[in-house]
């Protein structure tokens, strides 16, 4: 027997190409979600009929009420160890299994880094004068011998430290259980927030997003920046109070920011943000590599087999 495997938001049309399904030949049929639900009404009908479904990141949410919708579903798939946009318990309640994929620890920190040499540097904004005819119109700004804030110390954080030391640039970290050991371990030192926010000339966001993260940096924070200082944001939308973010950016009160994560994704395409001064906007890019996501859609074939098997391998609602 054959089963039907739901494949979502493969936004590249790359699940197929990127991992090798033949041992699942006979066994199973991947049918592949190119575009985001529109709603979980949407997600409902659509997935009904599915056994088996991959869920791409926290791209589709499943709460409570829609796992309730799911009636045919036993194997929930999410790519990366953990995905707070899945109700694990309900799922669990649900008779439906959960099983995750390892990620690569270093995209994200490596996105972070393109994302501040770009706003310092202006590169997206020359790239565009160079392509309509232009010349030199801005002035970088060089990194050496600046402040680097990082909010979150934890494992993207550490990376991020790294470079900025090859960069030669002054690290100050900031987490609530960070200690001042810990800190100076990534030749960093440990601040308070307020005094992070107030010394750096770059901020850059590592936290991972829960109820005391969530709106971590809103008008007070950004007020506490400098004029002239960076907000980069490859963590989670939500920990940016993005209407705060707005008025800041569009009052000139700090210079700009670099975003990779949205309170909504994907971003609608009227979405004030798109029209911010001074931004470099990504599509939630900082996980989406070629290595990434065949490591991600190989294990998922791993996960299918060992379910399919009987011998479930990853599990994450055990």
């Amino acid at each position: 027997m054959t089963i039907r495997v739901a494949i979502l938001d493969d936004y590249q049309n790359v699940a197929m190409t990127l991992a090798d399904w033949s041992p699942l030949a006979g066994r199973a049929e991947p049918v592949v979600f190119n575009d985001a639900f529109a709603d979980a009404d949407v997600a409902a009908a659509a997935l009904a009929e599915f056994p088996v479904i991959v869920a791409m990141r926290e791209r589709t949410p499943f709460p409570a009420d829609l796992l309730a919708r799911l009636p045919n579903c036993r194997l929930l798939i999410t790519t990366g160890m953990r995905n707070f946009a899945i109700d694990m318990s309900a799922a669990k309640q649900s008779g439906i299994l959960v099983c995750g994929t390892e990620l690569l620890p270093y995209p994200a920190a490596e996105l972070t880094w393109g994302l501040i040499l770009a706003l310092s540097l202006n590169i997206p904004h020359d790239a565009r004068t160079m392509a309509e005819g232009g010349w030199q119109t801005r002035v970088g700004q060089s990194l050496y011998g600046r402040t680097l804030g990082i909010i979150g110390l934890g494992k993207q954080g550490k990376q991020v430290a790294r470079f900025a030391n090859a960069f030669h640039m002054e690290v100050l970290a900031w987490s609530r259980n960070l200690t001042a050991a810990d800190a100076a371990g990534q030749d960093a030192k440990r601040v308070e927030l307020d005094e992070l926010l107030a010394a750096a000339d770059i901020v850059t966001l590592h936290v991972v997003l829960n109820e005391g993260t969530r709106g971590l940096i809103g008008a007070r924070e950004l007020g506490l920046m400098k004029p002239e200082a960076f907000l980069v944001n490859t963590a989670r939308g939500p920990v940016v109070d993005e209407a705060a973010l707005l008025e800041a950016l569009n009052g000139g009160r700090i210079a700009g920011a670099a975003i990779d994560v949205y309170e909504q994704e994907p971003l609608p395409a009227d979405h004030p943000l798109r029209r911010a001064p001074n931004t470099v906007l990504t599509p939630h890019m900082g996980y989406v590599t070629r290595e990434n996501l065949t490591l991600m859609y190989s294990q998922a074939i791993e996960d299918i087999a060992g379910f399919l098997d009987g011998s479930p391998v990853r599990v994450l609602n055990g």
